[in-house]
């Protein structure tokens, strides 16, 4: 299994895993489909709440994903990373900058290592498709992963 992520023109908005399209608001800067699945935000707009039917929970304090769905979301001792959603554990590169592994699944970045390329799957198996769980946690990854990133850059 390989599966192309897609960008905009510009390169800056993921478009697509696979062959499931995302889609954006009118000023192109929140996600508001995967596929046929709508994501929902709180009333202030700032989080995601919702991926279709399978709702997400934050921690009070820190904002930190709790929940999703029925899964249980695991982080590192201080918070500084996700280790895992439910029963897919998260791979980190050596700076534990960026996300390498959801999972049985392998993320490539650019060239650059600046946005998530290819998706495979690890280990030498041959086929696995790419159910509504892998989608679903590898989005949730993705966009985390990014919206923390982005956090880094204001701070900047």
């Amino acid at each position: 299994m390989d599966i192309e992520l897609t960008y905009d023109a510009f390169g800056t908005r993921l478009r697509g895993i696979g062959g499931v399209e995302i889609t954006y608001d009118l000023l192109g800067s929140r996600p508001r489909t995967l596929g046929s699945w709508r994501l929902e935000y709180d009333t202030l707009g700032s989080r995601l709440r919702a991926v279709g039917p399978t709702g997400i929970t934050y921690s009070r304090w820190a904002g930190l994903p709790r929940t999703v769905g029925r899964w249980d979301c695991e982080h590192s001792r201080f918070a500084a990373r996700l280790l895992r959603i439910g029963p897919y554990e998260l791979a980190y590169d050596r700076h534990g900058s960026r996300v390498r592994a959801v999972g049985p699944l392998g993320i490539d970045y650019d060239r650059l290592g600046s946005r998530a390329a290819r998706v495979s799957l690890q280990g030498g198996a041959e086929a696995l498709p790419l159910s509504a769980d892998h989608l679903l946690v590898l989005y949730l990854t993705l966009y985390w992963q990014e919206e923390k990133w982005r956090e880094q850059q204001a701070r900047r």
